[in-house]
């Protein structure tokens, strides 16, 4: 059987990915929620013209929540695959895994306070 291509794979790769994140924004509250809260965040962006440089510090605040959440998920969804009765040692890496998605939604927090209070004031 001949090897597939590299291309061919690259292209499967990207439509797995894509499909994981429609997965995630269509069945997990807290990507919906932080879904809805870039979508303000990228009106109020255009609204308040701001800079390329507050573009780029809100795109990736906004793109790193998310993406950990959608790490948090997966650490969730296996953990619970593994050991679905309650088990404190799956409480543990359960509870690590949201405080990882509560240090980057603070910092993007004031990420967003630092770019629009100025422009509210």
């Amino acid at each position: 059987m001949p090897k597939e291509s590299f291309l061919k794979n690259r292209i499967r790769s990207v439509g797995y990915a894509l499909r994981g994140m429609i997965l995630l924004l269509r069945t997990e509250a807290s990507i919906q929620i932080q879904f809805g809260i870039a979508v303000i965040m990228t009106i109020a962006g255009f609204y308040f013209q701001i800079s390329h440089t507050e573009w780029i510090l809100q795109l990736f605040a906004i793109g790193l929540v998310m993406g950990i959440e959608g790490v948090n998920t997966a650490i969730e969804k296996i953990s619970d695959y593994i050991q679905p009765k309650n088990d404190p040692k799956i409480g543990f890496i359960k509870d690590i895994s949201a405080g990882a998605v509560m240090i980057v939604s603070i910092v993007a927090s004031i990420i967003g306070l630092i770019i629009y209070v100025p422009k509210l004031l």
